[in-house]
C-alpha cells in the first residue's frame, strides 16, 4: 500500500484535474441527455392525442426527478472537486466508479416510469426495488473516495479542513440505509413509499451538497 501511495503522489498532477473536470461534466451531460429520450412519444390515435399526453404523466415526473437527481450529483461532485489540488491514479479510478454508477440513471427510471404508465403493482413493485438497488450502489460509490481523500491530504487544497471528507462518509452511509429500506418498504407495502423516500433522498444530497461540515459551520 505505501508503495502504491508512493505513486500516486510521483504522478499526481494540477493540471491533470482540468481534464478530469472535463471529463466529468461532458458524462453528466449526455446522462441528462439520455434521461429524455425515456419519455415516450404517445401512440397516435385520431381525437386522443391529449388523453394519451397525460397518461405518460409517470414519464414526465420520472424525468423531473431524475433530471434533479443528476444536477444534485453533480453539484456534490463538482463541490467535492473544489477541494482538490491535483489528482492521482487511484482517485481517476475511484472517480470513473463513480461516473460509471450515476451512468446508471436512465435505465432504472425508465423501467420505474415505465410501470407506473403500463403495469401493475407487481411491476410497480420490481421496479421500485431495481432502482433502489441501483441508488443504493450510486451512494456506495462515494464511499471510498471520500476515505482515499481522507487519507491522502497531499491531494487536497491547504485550507481544507482535515477531518472534512472523514465526516462526508456518513452522507453516503444514509443514503444506503434509506435506500435499502426503500427497496424493502415499496416492496412489501406499496411503491409509492420508496417513491417518496427516493425524492426525499434528492432533497437531502441537495441540502447537503456543498458538504455537512460547511452546514454544520453556518449554524455556528
Amino acid at each position: 500500500m505505501a508503495q502504491i501511495k508512493d505513486i500516486d503522489e510521483k504522478n499526481s498532477s494540477p493540471a491533470q484535474i482540468h481534464r478530469l473536470e472535463a471529463l466529468c461534466d461532458g458524462v453528466f451531460s449526455i446522462i441528462i441527455t439520455l434521461l429524455v429520450i425515456e419519455i415516450h412519444r404517445p401512440s397516435m390515435e385520431v381525437g386522443h392525442l391529449a388523453e394519451e399526453l397525460i397518461k405518460e404523466w409517470p414519464s414526465y415526473l420520472a424525468y423531473a426527478v431524475a433530471f434533479l437527481y443528476v444536477g444534485v450529483v453533480w453539484l456534490n461532485h463538482h463541490y467535492m472537486y473544489e477541494r482538490v489540488l491535483s489528482v492521482s491514479p487511484t482517485l481517476n479510478w475511484l472517480n470513473l466508479f463513480i461516473l460509471a454508477t450515476v451512468a446508471l440513471i436512465p435505465f432504472p427510471t425508465g423501467v420505474l416510469s415505465g410501470a407506473y404508465t403500463n403495469g401493475n403493482l407487481a411491476d410497480q413493485k420490481s421496479a421500485v426495488v431495481l432502482y433502489a438497488l441501483i441508488a443504493t450502489l450510486m451512494s456506495a460509490a462515494w464511499l471510498p473516495m471520500f476515505a482515499y481523500l481522507y487519507r491522502n491530504p497531499q491531494l487536497l487544497k491547504a485550507d481544507t479542513p482535515s477531518n472534512m471528507f472523514a465526516i462526508q462518509v456518513r452522507r453516503p452511509l444514509i443514503g444506503m440505509l434509506l435506500y435499502a429500506l426503500a427497496g424493502v418498504l415499496g416492496w412489501t407495502l406499496h411503491p409509492d413509499i420508496a417513491v417518496a423516500i427516493f425524492v426525499f433522498m434528492v432533497i437531502y444530497y441537495a441540502w447537503t451538497s456543498q458538504g455537512i461540515s460547511n452546514k454544520a459551520q453556518r449554524r455556528n
